[in-house]
């Protein structure tokens, strides 16, 4: 399996430019969370990254050869995605759900059929039924059943969980640990629900204003994470050479959002009290902050 190269990536639709000089990668067998504020251009780079749309510079190459044109590199990724264009073209709304999933397994080589059923009876939906009757939330079950079940080695899932409610999403979950288990291969997660993927991603991507602003593991990221508490002079004086990110006040009591180092050589005062946070608020302040140039 191929490492995926994304590599100055920009776009624009006329004068608005989306993507601007975006470049990471994607490494096999690893969980990634693609992170980013409405209009940030997740989805857009995603259909990039996937040739269903031509990014204006840069290349995506798989291994060492472009995607663009390349059925062979394009039949190992696969994008799941809510956007109602996708969804008329991979799923024809008068099939049935064995035939939408027979049609795919033609076009990619393969199908599990084994997990596919198991998962059809977990999430309560049938191989049966035409795809057109089904709830937004059983769409988007079976959007995810198809996603888990093809033989790629890269998934991309742009907001995976639109309509399922929390027992549904969990169990999503789970199915999506397990498959990984059992095959390892690259999940691209894109989510607003931030805080259900934190403990399942290995690494983090941010996109913000067109640009990547962190491309970390998930552990180190968060290793520097910290919430600073206490009386407002503690709290400002412990924090004055910190990168704060977000504050706020209540009464005489502060509490400041840290991103970074701490200052192992300055002493923790009595009153100040040093917990972490997590992925949800990060992402909310230092989008916020519009970067990370401080820390």
């Amino acid at each position: 399996m191929d490492m995926l190269k994304i590599s100055h990536v920009e776009k624009h639709f006329g004068k608005k430019q989306v993507l601007k000089d975006v470049s990471f990668e994607l490494a096999p067998n690893k969980i990634y969370a693609l992170l980013g504020r409405n209009g940030a251009g997740k989805s857009t780079l995603l259909s990039i990254m996937i040739d269903a749309l031509r990014a204006n510079k840069g290349t995506i190459k798989m291994g060492d050869q472009p995607i663009s044109d390349n059925d062979e590199m394009l039949g190992k990724i696969y994008l799941m995605s809510s956007e109602s264009s996708l969804d008329n073209v991979m799923f024809q709304r008068y099939l049935k759900l064995k035939d939408i999933f027979k049609a795919n397994e033609s076009f990619y080589g393969g199908f599990d059929w084994e997990t596919a059923g198991q998962m059809v009876n977990k999430f309560g939906i049938s191989l049966d039924v035409a795809y057109s009757k089904f709830s937004t939330g059983q769409k988007t079950m079976a959007k995810l059943v198809l996603a888990l079940c093809l033989p790629v080695d890269y998934v991309f899932l742009d907001e995976p969980v639109l309509g399922l409610d929390a027992n549904h999403r969990d169990l999503f979950y789970q199915e999506l640990l397990k498959s990984y288990s059992n095959r390892p291969r690259t999940f691209v997660i894109s989510t607003h629900l931030i805080g259900e993927i934190d403990q399942l991603v290995e690494h983090v991507l941010i996109l913000d204003d067109g640009r990547i602003i962190v491309d970390q593991p998930t552990e180190a990221l968060l290793d520097h994470c910290f919430i600073i508490s206490g009386p407002v002079k503690a709290v400002d004086e412990y924090t004055q050479d910190l990168h704060v990110i977000h504050q706020q006040t209540l009464a005489n009591i502060k509490t400041a959002y840290v991103f970074g180092k701490l200052n192992d050589r300055q002493a923790i005062p009595d009153t100040v009290k040093i917990e972490h946070y997590g992925l949800q608020h990060l992402f909310m302040y230092i989008t916020n902050d519009r970067g990370l140039e401080n820390a």
